[in-house]
């Protein structure tokens, strides 16, 4: 059961109200904005918001780089009665285009670059404005909007996931949804007043935005990073001595890899994962890399921001696990009789409480295939994200993931795990990185294909990863296609591009 507190829920941009007004809030490119700052700035940008759109509940859009606008539009936005639609600033013209339309976007505001990429009937409901003259014209509108009284329940923000399983599709988070989020995260992490929490994930990914938010909750101080290269967030830190970093595995993997000067990485007091699982050979290197800083592995999903985390006292004897539920979140492992499994047995991954989403926008389809009532044993009851992941429970309540029931590789009539796969792959440790996929097969319905990025400084990689694995796996198991990568492509969302190799691979074997 989880631990959290009572929790007195408010509208979303009272966080900003939480921190001391002369305390540095966030620390953008030759500017450092106060606490104060920070108040006086969402007021300006809530008001100019307000006389712009008038109508309450209407989905107002930023399209733009880290800084400013983005960092205070998701309080502004919500002290001002709209619902914000951050979208992801690395996504193209077409994914764009169908995120103003779906979600009904009538304020767009964005870098003049991006918006100049948009075509006619692209953002045909949506008045378009560049971010410098967004800003310019709040500073200057002279009116003030007080703190929001809006119900905790109403709609604050629309966020689109990536799309990698179709067209993206908008996640419907409430301020109460959001004002939890980040007073679970700041609880568990531990977050005080004198943190600086450095930003690199994307703010229109849940656990991105979180950055804000959680930091924001504590009191502490935001240094939003878009970086080009992993050394700018070694640079970074050193420069603005950070003690939280957030990360998903790709980017650990490769800060893994660099050479980080001893003071720098005495800095991270914690480090926090979420997106995908670490493996036992990255745990190591982090814990050998950052022995001061505590390591945080998690697991969410959009749909209910965050589920679970591991205690970090726990991450050197249990490296795979996904730990135990979140404050205010109650996790469930329901098996195919839909009764709670035993300890050992696998089964669905389900989520329950406050923090469970409103749905998708606009999608009632999709909405109950994914949330339906919380099965019978839930102490909150009412609905539920039924994740598809499929997990077991320990004997001491710790979480493992075995893997998604939509992703699992049918061969001849056995069910291969991608994942154990690919934690063969990597024991070996002749590769940093691995995906395992299902490629069609005439003959054995599909077959495993194996993507692999080399470690640094491995050799013989090519002849002796097949003779290894032939010893770890068994043949059914065994990859018929090993394919080789310099790098392996990232989705919007910072994770490995999984969907695009798949379809990658799909592809040449049909050619």
């Amino acid at each position: 059961m989880s631990t959290s507190r009572s929790s007195t829920i408010l509208p979303l941009d009272h966080l900003a109200l939480r921190g001391e007004e002369d305390a540095a809030a966030l620390v953008l490119r030759g500017e450092t904005l106060s606490y104060k700052d920070l108040r006086s700035r969402i007021s300006r940008l809530a008001a100019w918001l307000a006389a712009q759109v008038l109508e309450k509940g209407a989905r107002v859009a930023t399209w733009a780089a880290k800084g400013e606008l983005t960092c205070l539009m998701p309080l502004a936005a919500a002290r001002a009665g709209l619902v914000h639609v951050p979208v992801n600033s690395l996504l193209k013209r077409a994914q764009v285009a169908h995120i103003l339309a779906d979600s009904g976007t009538r304020l767009l505001i964005g870098s003049p670059a991006r918006l100049q990429t948009l075509e006619d009937g692209d953002a045909a409901e949506a008045v378009l404005v560049g971010e410098s003259e967004a800003l310019e014209q709040a500073a200057a509108f002279g009116g003030d909007l007080a703190p929001s009284k809006a119900d905790p329940n109403e709609l604050a923000a629309i966020l689109y996931t990536s799309g990698s399983t179709g067209r993206p599709k908008g996640v419907m988070l409430s301020h109460a949804n959001m004002w939890l989020g980040a007073e679970s995260v700041a609880s568990y992490l531990g977050l005080t007043n004198d943190d600086v929490t450095l930003a690199v994930l994307p703010l229109s990914f849940d656990y991105g935005q979180n950055q804000l938010l959680s930091t924001w909750y504590a009191g502490g101080s935001v240094v939003p990073l878009d970086y080009l290269t992993p050394r700018d967030v070694v640079k970074s830190v050193e420069r603005n001595g950070v003690t939280t970093l957030a990360a998903v595995p790709p980017l650990w993997v490769q800060l893994a890899e660099l050479e980080w000067p001893p003071e720098t990485a005495a800095k991270l007091r914690r480090m926090t994962n979420s997106g995908g699982a670490l493996t036992e050979d990255l745990v190591r290197r982090l814990r050998g890399q950052f022995p001061q800083a505590r390591l945080f592995a998690m697991y969410g999903l959009t749909e209910a921001f965050r589920s679970t985390f591991l205690d970090p006292a726990l991450i050197d004897s249990h490296p795979t696990s996904m730990g135990k539920e979140i404050p205010h979140a109650e996790i469930l492992v329901i098996g195919d009789d839909g009764e709670v499994t035993a300890d050992g047995e696998e089964g669905e991954l389900v989520h329950c409480g406050p923090l469970v989403a409103q749905g998708y926008w606009q999608d009632a389809e999709r909405t109950a295939e994914r949330y339906k009532p919380a099965p019978a044993a839930s102490r909150y009851g009412g609905m539920a994200v039924w994740s598809g992941d499929r997990v077991k429970r320990d004997a001491e309540g710790l979480l493992y993931f075995v893997g998604r029931r939509d992703a699992m590789i049918k061969s001849a009539g056995n069910r291969i795990s991608p994942q154990e796969v690919e934690e063969a792959a990597l024991a070996t440790g002749l590769v940093a990185e691995a995906v395992a996929l299902g490629v069609k097969d005439a003959r054995l319905g599909q077959v495993v294909h194996l993507v692999v990025r080399p470690a640094p400084g491995s050799s013989g990689f090519k002849e002796e990863l097949p003779r290894k694995l032939m010893q770890d796996l068994p043949n059914f198991m065994q990859p018929k296609v090993i394919h080789w990568r310099d790098a392996m492509p990232i989705g919007p969302n910072g994770k490995i591009d999984r969907a695009g190799l798949a379809q990658e691979l799909q592809q040449a074997e049909a050619a």
